[in-house]
């Protein structure tokens, strides 16, 4: 028996991209999953799809609240935008329809996530620099302190606050 013989693969139709930055950007599984389905669904042409929520989350195993967590983590992350949609029920009433997702070039959420990262660099720098002067202060700035005896204890006191 060959290998393969039974289900030959065909590399452009059996498989769909996934970007290697998806895996830098902190995602949770859930989000991966939910963002891989996404992008399995997507026309190649407009980069866009409408799953509901419900057909997400029977596909990947999850709860469709699980799912709306997702999509509002991968849209604040830059991953997707989403458009709100109406559709005509046969009785000719409008309905609220699916969400359409749009897939955002991977390099826009590569430098969110860049920016992101570094702001909180920088603000751990500006706290270290603070904790710094602080120490510095305290260091040239001792406190002067007396022991008294208060009921029976020797306690410390600030001679600088009376």
């Amino acid at each position: 028996m060959r290998k393969n013989s039974y289900y030959p693969r065909d590399s452009v139709r059996d498989y769909f991209p996934l970007p290697n930055e998806i895996f830098s950007l902190g995602l949770s599984s859930h989000e991966i999953s939910v963002y891989a389905f996404l992008m399995y669904c997507e026309d190649r042409k407009t980069y866009q799809c409408h799953p509901a929520f419900s057909t997400i989350g029977e596909a990947l195993r999850l709860t469709k609240n699980t799912v709306m967590k997702c999509v509002r983590t991968l849209e604040e992350k830059c991953l997707i935008t989403t458009e709100p949609t109406r559709v005509k029920a046969k009785s000719g009433r409008v309905c609220n329809g699916s969400l359409l997702y749009t897939i955002r070039p991977i390099r826009e959420a590569v430098e969110y996530h860049e920016a992101i990262a570094w702001r909180e660099f920088e603000r751990q720098c500006a706290a270290e620099r603070a904790r710094q002067a602080l120490a510095d202060y305290d260091r040239k700035h001792p406190k002067k302190t007396d022991i008294c005896e208060i009921g029976g204890e020797k306690r410390p006191t600030d001679l600088e606050a009376g």
